[in-house]
């Protein structure tokens, strides 16, 4: 049974080939709400691909899934609606020119606009200002984010942020929309190891809470469920004629690439 918060996630032979042959394949797991999961594999494996693809950014070829019983990629749309973005390059990332509250404010601007029922829309400017404050504070207070110990508190920009304190920013930025899933890219890049301590220690006090949380990385830790990505294998058909085709997308911009080819679903 589904949680009235967090959302299962699972697939079954789910795959993906973009315009530079497959990003990933044959990728089967299942997880329940709640859960902590760790895309591992590595680079060029598909792990962007096939995040972006489990949240409805991505369309599918192959194989299915299913994300809080909404099945993929035929309801891509309304998972869009319960999955959240944290942090994904070339798709969702923080304006370095921005400072913490612009960034706060323009999300919850969006959310009370575009995810707001029409009473709320009708209740009096006062009231919905008081909402959407509560609704940052609650995000900051569940990414662990004190914008007071900031350098100029939320007018610090975000290119003088460290990059835990981005991460903790771009969590809290997705968590304003109360999402049933969050999920996230590169979450233990370029963190020392206390810093990577720090940041599953977040990733897990918001599953914890309820919200199920997919999450590329390099290495999942120890308690964390885990889904591997490989190189895709070719058809045995096809194998020999896609020998010298190019690999799957490896770079940021190549991925940005198969995202914009593929389409929204």
């Amino acid at each position: 049974m589904e949680s009235p918060h967090g959302a299962s996630v699972g697939a079954e032979d789910f795959g993906l080939k973009g315009p530079r042959g497959w990003a990933f394949r044959h990728v089967g797991f299942s997880a329940p709400p709640g859960s902590l999961v760790g895309i591992e594999g590595p680079s060029g494996s598909g792990r962007t691909c096939l995040l972006l693809a489990l949240t409805g950014r991505m369309r599918a070829t192959e194989g299915s899934a299913r994300v809080g019983g909404l099945e993929l990629p035929r309801k891509a749309a309304p998972v869009r609606r319960i999955a959240a973005l944290g942090p994904v390059p070339g798709v969702s990332e923080l304006d370095p020119a921005f400072t913490v509250a612009e960034h706060l404010r323009e999300r919850a601007l969006l959310q009370g606009r575009y995810g707001a029922s029409l009473r709320t829309l009708l209740r009096p400017r006062a009231e919905r200002r008081a909402t959407a404050r509560a609704r940052i504070d609650a995000a900051l207070e569940a990414a662990g984010l004190d914008t007071a110990a900031l350098p100029k508190a939320e007018r610090t920009s975000v290119r003088d942020l460290e990059r835990i304190e981005a991460l903790r920013l771009s969590v809290a930025l997705a968590l304003i929309g109360t999402p049933r899933l969050l999920a996230l890219d590169d979450a233990d890049l370029k963190l020392s190891p206390a810093e990577r301590a720090d940041a599953w220690a977040l990733l897990r006090s918001v599953a914890d809470a309820g919200t199920t949380v997919l999450a590329v990385c390099s290495e999942a830790p120890e308690g964390v469920r885990v889904v591997r990505t490989s190189p895709a294998v070719e058809d045995a058909l096809t194998k020999s004629a896609a020998e010298d085709a190019p690999t799957a997308p490896t770079t940021e911009e190549e991925t940005a690439d198969a995202f914009a080819e593929t389409g929204r679903a």
